[in-house]
């Protein structure tokens, strides 16, 4: 076998059919992410990802990464962070405005959420599920939030 293959764990196989060669992965499967993740709100569950192009809107709002606005050793102000949340519950909630997203926010307060919860419970899981973690990563977070949830 020439080039890499071998070393990928791929197999080149002729299709007798028409004659076109077919690449086959014998690595390991790769792991898929949530599809989405689930706020739930005073009963009700806000389905929250982040699409491509809301990413990049957020990006071109904000002039910087996402991660860099929220993991800056500062914690990121309550506005971002609806913000994003806003953006992240479009896909599922069209046209959802930011006031009703504050209103959500007020009912997760009074059901005893905090904005350290909103960060480590909703962005962070958030983030995972939109790709801005590998599966790996976001697994791991995932049990450390579960951990701390836990204690």
């Amino acid at each position: 076998m020439q080039g890499l293959d071998e070393e990928l764990g791929q197999d080149i196989i002729t299709d007798k059919t028409d004659n076109a060669e077919k690449v086959v992965d014998f690595g390991e499967a790769k792991k898929r992410r949530k599809a989405f993740h689930v706020w739930e709100v005073s009963g009700t569950q806000y389905k929250l990802k982040l699409t491509t192009s809301n990413i990049c809107m957020l990006e071109d709002k904000y002039k910087r990464n996402l991660l860099d606005l929220v993991s800056t050793g500062s914690f990121p102000p309550l506005n971002l962070m609806l913000t994003i949340i806003q953006a992240a519950m479009l896909p599922f909630h069209h046209g959802i405005k930011y006031e009703s997203i504050q209103a959500i926010y007020d009912s997760y307060v009074e059901d005893g959420g905090s904005q350290t919860d909103l960060l480590s419970s909703v962005l962070m899981p958030t983030l995972a599920v939109s790709g801005f973690f590998t599966p790996e990563q976001a697994e791991s977070m995932e049990k450390k939030l579960q951990e701390d949830t836990l204690l």
